[in-house]
Protein backbone atom coordinates (compact mmCIF):
# COMPACT_ATOMS: atom_id res chain seq x y z
CA UNK A 1 0.00 0.00 0.00
CA UNK A 2 1.15 3.32 -1.00
CA UNK A 3 1.77 5.75 1.53
CA UNK A 4 0.13 9.20 1.13
CA UNK A 5 2.23 12.10 -0.20
CA UNK A 6 0.79 14.20 3.11
CA UNK A 7 1.90 11.97 5.33
CA UNK A 8 5.17 11.62 3.21
CA UNK A 9 5.24 15.54 3.87
CA UNK A 10 3.80 16.26 7.30
CA UNK A 11 6.97 13.31 8.39
CA UNK A 12 9.62 14.76 6.80
CA UNK A 13 8.73 18.49 7.71
CA UNK A 14 8.45 17.57 11.85
CA UNK A 15 11.28 15.56 11.15
CA UNK A 16 13.56 18.13 9.66
CA UNK A 17 11.90 20.76 12.06
CA UNK A 18 13.38 18.89 15.01
CA UNK A 19 16.59 17.73 13.23
CA UNK A 20 17.15 22.38 12.66
CA UNK A 21 15.47 22.59 16.34
CA UNK A 22 18.38 21.06 18.09
CA UNK A 23 21.12 21.31 15.88
CA UNK A 24 20.85 25.41 15.61
CA UNK A 25 20.21 25.09 19.30
CA UNK A 26 23.31 23.11 20.34
CA UNK A 27 25.45 26.29 17.89
CA UNK A 28 23.49 28.95 19.31
CA UNK A 29 24.33 27.33 22.88
CA UNK A 30 27.68 27.05 21.78
CA UNK A 31 28.49 30.44 20.22
CA UNK A 32 25.57 32.92 21.91
CA UNK A 33 26.55 35.01 24.62
CA UNK A 34 25.73 34.35 28.25
CA UNK A 35 24.51 30.65 27.39
CA UNK A 36 25.19 28.25 29.53
CA UNK A 37 26.69 25.93 27.06
CA UNK A 38 28.93 28.80 25.66
CA UNK A 39 32.33 28.26 24.65
CA UNK A 40 31.83 24.75 24.85
CA UNK A 41 33.32 24.13 21.55
CA UNK A 42 33.89 22.31 17.75
CA UNK A 43 33.33 18.55 19.23
CA UNK A 44 30.07 19.63 21.52
CA UNK A 45 28.51 20.80 18.29
CA UNK A 46 29.67 18.01 16.48
CA UNK A 47 27.69 15.37 18.98
CA UNK A 48 24.77 18.04 19.27
CA UNK A 49 24.28 17.80 15.40
CA UNK A 50 24.33 13.83 15.60
CA UNK A 51 21.98 13.57 18.60
CA UNK A 52 19.64 15.97 16.10
CA UNK A 53 19.71 13.38 13.23
CA UNK A 54 19.08 11.00 16.11
CA UNK A 55 15.86 12.55 16.92
CA UNK A 56 14.65 13.83 13.38
CA UNK A 57 15.31 10.02 11.91
CA UNK A 58 12.64 8.81 14.67
CA UNK A 59 10.16 11.55 14.46
CA UNK A 60 10.18 10.92 10.22
CA UNK A 61 10.58 7.26 10.22
CA UNK A 62 6.95 7.21 8.14
CA UNK A 63 8.88 8.88 4.95
CA UNK A 64 11.85 6.89 5.47
CA UNK A 65 13.26 9.95 7.16
CA UNK A 66 14.90 11.66 4.67
CA UNK A 67 15.54 15.08 6.08
CA UNK A 68 18.04 15.84 3.40
CA UNK A 69 17.26 16.59 -0.38
CA UNK A 70 20.94 15.27 -0.95
CA UNK A 71 19.95 12.05 0.49
CA UNK A 72 16.77 12.01 -1.71
CA UNK A 73 18.94 12.73 -4.77
CA UNK A 74 20.98 10.16 -4.42
CA UNK A 75 18.54 7.65 -4.07
CA UNK A 76 16.82 8.81 -7.21
CA UNK A 77 20.47 8.68 -8.66
CA UNK A 78 21.12 4.99 -6.98
CA UNK A 79 18.26 3.97 -9.17
CA UNK A 80 15.65 3.25 -6.59
CA UNK A 81 11.66 2.11 -6.81
CA UNK A 82 11.05 3.73 -3.73
CA UNK A 83 12.25 6.89 -1.24
CA UNK A 84 10.53 4.42 1.22
CA UNK A 85 8.38 1.80 1.84
CA UNK A 86 5.29 2.61 0.56
CA UNK A 87 6.31 6.05 -1.58
CA UNK A 88 7.81 5.11 -5.00
CA UNK A 89 10.06 7.24 -6.93
CA UNK A 90 8.02 9.87 -8.99
CA UNK A 91 8.41 13.34 -9.76
CA UNK A 92 5.72 14.51 -7.10
CA UNK A 93 6.91 12.13 -4.06
CA UNK A 94 10.40 14.10 -5.32
CA UNK A 95 9.16 17.43 -4.91
CA UNK A 96 6.89 16.38 -1.64
CA UNK A 97 10.20 15.70 -0.11
CA UNK A 98 11.74 18.65 -0.85
CA UNK A 99 8.93 21.14 0.21
CA UNK A 100 8.94 19.12 3.70
CA UNK A 101 11.88 18.90 4.35
CA UNK A 102 12.49 22.67 3.17
CA UNK A 103 9.48 23.93 5.59
CA UNK A 104 10.66 21.45 8.41
CA UNK A 105 14.17 23.28 8.33
CA UNK A 106 12.14 26.60 8.55
CA UNK A 107 10.60 26.23 10.84
CA UNK A 108 13.06 24.26 13.44
CA UNK A 109 15.08 27.56 12.99
CA UNK A 110 12.44 30.01 14.14
CA UNK A 111 11.66 28.07 17.16
CA UNK A 112 15.51 27.89 18.00
CA UNK A 113 15.58 31.30 17.34
CA UNK A 114 12.93 31.72 19.67
CA UNK A 115 14.51 29.50 22.41
CA UNK A 116 17.40 31.69 22.78
CA UNK A 117 15.68 34.82 22.02
CA UNK A 118 17.35 37.01 25.05
CA UNK A 119 21.19 35.41 23.98
CA UNK A 120 20.39 37.10 20.44
CA UNK A 121 19.59 40.35 21.56
CA UNK A 122 23.03 40.01 23.78
CA UNK A 123 25.57 42.21 21.65
CA UNK A 124 27.42 39.35 19.33
CA UNK A 125 29.63 39.98 16.26
CA UNK A 126 26.49 39.62 13.16
CA UNK A 127 28.67 36.84 11.94
CA UNK A 128 27.84 34.92 15.15
CA UNK A 129 24.54 35.10 14.82
CA UNK A 130 24.36 34.26 11.23
CA UNK A 131 26.30 30.82 12.09
CA UNK A 132 23.58 30.06 14.45
CA UNK A 133 21.08 29.44 11.25
CA UNK A 134 23.36 28.62 8.55
CA UNK A 135 27.30 27.26 7.70
CA UNK A 136 29.80 29.78 6.28
CA UNK A 137 33.82 28.97 5.56
CA UNK A 138 36.49 29.80 7.84
CA UNK A 139 38.73 29.80 4.58
CA UNK A 140 36.33 31.31 1.84
CA UNK A 141 37.07 30.07 -1.79
CA UNK A 142 34.23 29.06 -3.56
CA UNK A 143 35.34 26.00 -5.84
CA UNK A 144 37.48 24.65 -2.64
CA UNK A 145 34.17 25.16 -0.13
CA UNK A 146 32.65 23.46 -2.83
CA UNK A 147 34.56 20.42 -3.18
CA UNK A 148 34.39 20.11 0.96
CA UNK A 149 30.60 19.79 0.62
CA UNK A 150 30.53 17.40 -2.08
CA UNK A 151 32.96 15.26 -0.15
CA UNK A 152 31.31 15.24 2.82
CA UNK A 153 27.44 14.50 1.73
CA UNK A 154 29.11 12.24 -0.63
CA UNK A 155 30.07 10.09 2.27
CA UNK A 156 27.52 10.63 4.18
CA UNK A 157 24.93 9.41 1.38
CA UNK A 158 26.96 6.46 0.34
CA UNK A 159 27.30 5.23 3.94
CA UNK A 160 23.55 5.40 3.76
CA UNK A 161 22.41 3.73 0.50
CA UNK A 162 25.51 0.90 0.33
CA UNK A 163 24.17 -0.29 4.40
CA UNK A 164 20.43 0.59 4.98
CA UNK A 165 19.49 2.45 1.89
CA UNK A 166 17.41 4.96 3.51
CA UNK A 167 18.37 6.22 6.93
CA UNK A 168 15.61 4.88 9.17
CA UNK A 169 16.61 1.35 7.23
CA UNK A 170 20.08 1.94 8.35
CA UNK A 171 18.68 3.10 11.85
CA UNK A 172 19.04 6.28 13.69
CA UNK A 173 21.83 5.71 15.84
CA UNK A 174 24.65 4.70 12.78
CA UNK A 175 23.16 7.56 10.92
CA UNK A 176 23.71 9.90 14.01
CA UNK A 177 27.38 8.66 14.62
CA UNK A 178 28.21 8.83 11.27
CA UNK A 179 26.80 12.65 11.39
CA UNK A 180 29.14 12.82 14.08
CA UNK A 181 32.35 11.41 12.49
CA UNK A 182 31.83 13.41 9.35
CA UNK A 183 31.86 16.84 11.55
CA UNK A 184 34.86 16.01 13.28
CA UNK A 185 36.99 14.95 10.50
CA UNK A 186 35.30 16.92 7.61
CA UNK A 187 33.55 20.01 8.95
CA UNK A 188 36.30 22.34 9.50
CA UNK A 189 36.68 23.79 6.27
CA UNK A 190 32.65 24.67 5.97
CA UNK A 191 31.30 23.96 8.83
CA UNK A 192 29.17 20.83 7.07
CA UNK A 193 26.49 21.40 5.91
CA UNK A 194 25.94 18.11 3.84
CA UNK A 195 22.58 19.03 3.71
CA UNK A 196 20.88 21.91 1.48
CA UNK A 197 17.87 22.55 3.41
CA UNK A 198 19.71 22.56 6.80
CA UNK A 199 21.57 25.67 5.40
CA UNK A 200 19.19 27.28 2.99
CA UNK A 201 15.84 27.09 5.63
CA UNK A 202 17.05 28.49 8.13
CA UNK A 203 19.16 31.11 6.18
CA UNK A 204 15.79 32.02 4.52
CA UNK A 205 14.69 32.38 8.55
CA UNK A 206 17.91 34.60 9.30
CA UNK A 207 16.75 36.91 6.60
CA UNK A 208 13.05 37.42 7.87
CA UNK A 209 13.43 37.25 11.21
CA UNK A 210 13.64 40.38 13.50
CA UNK A 211 16.92 39.28 15.26
CA UNK A 212 18.86 42.28 16.77
CA UNK A 213 22.17 43.23 14.86
CA UNK A 214 21.98 40.31 12.65
CA UNK A 215 23.65 42.17 9.46
CA UNK A 216 23.70 39.98 6.18
CA UNK A 217 22.58 36.84 5.60
CA UNK A 218 25.81 36.30 3.05
CA UNK A 219 23.61 35.16 -0.01
CA UNK A 220 26.70 34.94 -2.06
CA UNK A 221 28.04 31.72 -0.46
CA UNK A 222 24.08 30.63 -0.34
CA UNK A 223 24.86 28.40 -3.19
CA UNK A 224 28.03 26.42 -1.89
CA UNK A 225 26.19 24.08 0.73
CA UNK A 226 22.86 23.80 -1.65
CA UNK A 227 24.57 22.76 -4.71
CA UNK A 228 27.55 20.65 -3.39
CA UNK A 229 25.33 18.48 -1.34
CA UNK A 230 23.35 18.03 -4.29
CA UNK A 231 25.86 17.01 -6.27
CA UNK A 232 28.03 14.95 -3.78
CA UNK A 233 24.49 13.19 -2.92
CA UNK A 234 24.48 12.21 -7.07
CA UNK A 235 27.36 11.06 -6.84
CA UNK A 236 26.98 9.05 -4.09
CA UNK A 237 24.21 7.27 -5.55
CA UNK A 238 25.47 6.47 -8.90
CA UNK A 239 28.63 5.15 -7.25
CA UNK A 240 26.55 2.94 -4.45
CA UNK A 241 24.92 1.63 -7.83
CA UNK A 242 27.96 0.33 -9.25
CA UNK A 243 29.37 -0.73 -6.31
CA UNK A 244 26.35 -3.10 -6.17
CA UNK A 245 26.56 -3.83 -9.32
CA UNK A 246 29.92 -4.70 -9.82
CA UNK A 247 29.58 -7.42 -6.68
CA UNK A 248 26.06 -8.61 -7.40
Amino acid sequence: MNVPLMQVFLSETVGTAILILLGAGVVANVILPKTKGFGGGWLLINFGWGLAVFAGVYAAYRSGAHLNFAVTMGLWANGADTYATGVPVTFGSTMTYLGGEMLGAFIGAILAFLAYKKHFDEDAEPAVKLGVFSTGPELRSYGWNFVTEVIGTFVLVFVIIMFGKDPAKLGALPVALLVVGIGASLGGPTGYAINPNRDLGPRIAHALLPIKGKGSSDWSYAWVPVFGPIVGGILAGLAAHGMNSYFG
